[in-house]
């Protein structure tokens, strides 16, 4: 099993940035998959980014070009760097993994984006 627990969102206006941490509860390395979700009120849950044990990442379409993820191995932790965001980027993000099958998730981290 693995725990996971966000941080590092807030409000941000719309051409800032912020960046998401998620902490695991062990260690990351062997990990099949870790990524992020988001929810908006009303919306279904969608995938942002995710990046696979081997290094390869995918991104959501309306991302790219702005969002990163990355890992840090040592530190358990994956990051997503979000830069110019727009409003309609708004949602709870929420961590996952993928780890033998099995999806884990965090408790999520609101992101508002807002003048």
């Amino acid at each position: 099993q693995v725990q996971l627990v966000e941080s590092g969102g807030g409000l941000v206006q719309p051409g800032g940035s912020l960046r998401l941490s998620c902490a695991a509860s062990r260690s990351i390395f062997s990990i099949d998959a870790m990524g992020w979700y988001r929810q908006a009120p009303g919306k279904q849950r969608e995938l942002v980014a995710r990046m696979f044990s081997g290094g390869s990442t995918n991104y959501a379409d309306s991302v790219k070009g702005r969002f990163t993820i990355s890992r840090d191995n040592a530190k358990n932790t994956v990051y997503l760097q979000m830069n110019s965001l727009k409003p309609e980027d708004t949602a709870v993000y929420i961590c996952t993994a993928n780890m033998f099958a099995t999806p884990y998730w965090g408790q999520g981290t609101q992101v508002t984006v807002s003048s």
